[in-house]
């Protein structure tokens, strides 16, 4: 699958590109995107499942509900291409059904035989044992993906991963203000739209609309960048790095 799509005999345009076509309302190259991309959503959903998908299966229509709500969801200022940010949504989701139809499942059991009921009580902990294990290994996996991902838009905005750990301020309240004055930065429409269009924190801007100095800004910069560009994303746990911040 090449990423490009033929509107027309003579013009070629990306799947990003066709991608703002859909969410300005062309509902028929939706329906194209969705046909053409359907087996990479059935490889997508296998992955998580570990075995063949149908399109007749339950998980296969809710990868394609998630490759939906990528496309409506996404925006090119995430930093990653349309089908790297649908792969981690249809993760997620297709996850979340697998962990609410187990909780849903209920085991019949013969109660006039002891040993059956034994049995199914010993199934039971197994099966859990092993979903646990599951979920924590896909949760490894997604939160692998998600940084790497991450690694690449902090890289287009001249930042490493490590600015965010070098340069996170050493006292609480410090980190907390950062955090504070990102998310005042992203809620801001004109102000999120020079950061993301100049890749740069519009100080200037800032200062009037926050308790701290400009010198404060100055020296925790790459950190409210790098908290901004969280806030803006997609980031499940990343933010939950944030919310861990703020609860302290």
């Amino acid at each position: 699958m090449l990423g490009l799509l033929f509107i027309s005999k003579k013009k070629k345009i990306s799947l990003e590109e066709t991608v703002l076509l859909i969410q300005q309302g062309d509902r028929d190259l939706l329906d194209n995107i969705i046909a053409a991309y359907k087996p990479f959503i059935a490889k997508t959903v296998s992955s998580v499942c570990r075995r063949y998908i149908y399109e007749t299966d339950d998980e296969f229509s809710i990868g394609l509900i998630a490759f939906n709500e990528a496309i409506e969801k996404y925006s090119v200022e995430r930093g990653s291409s349309l089908l790297s940010f649908s792969e981690v949504i249809i993760r997620r989701r297709v996850i979340d059904y697998i962990r609410k139809q187990t909780k849903n499942q209920h085991i019949s059991i013969d109660i006039t035989n002891p040993l059956q009921e034994e049995e199914s009580a010993g199934s039971v902990i197994v099966n859990e044992l092993s979903l646990d294990d599951y979920y924590k290994k896909n949760d490894e996996q997604l939160r692998k993906e998600e940084i790497l991902q991450f690694q690449t838009l902090l890289k287009s905005y001249d930042l490493s991963f490590s600015d965010l750990v070098e340069n996170s301020p050493k006292h609480a309240d410090a980190r907390k203000s950062a955090i504070m004055t990102a998310k005042l930065l992203v809620e801001d429409d004109e102000l999120k739209k020079i950061f993301m269009e100049k890749k740069r924190l519009p100080i200037k801007q800032l200062e009037p609309m926050v308790d701290v100095s400009r010198k404060t800004i100055e020296r925790n910069r790459k950190y409210i960048m790098a908290i901004a560009l969280i806030l803006s994303s997609d980031y499940v746990y990343m933010k939950d790095y944030i919310k861990g911040v703020l609860e302290i």
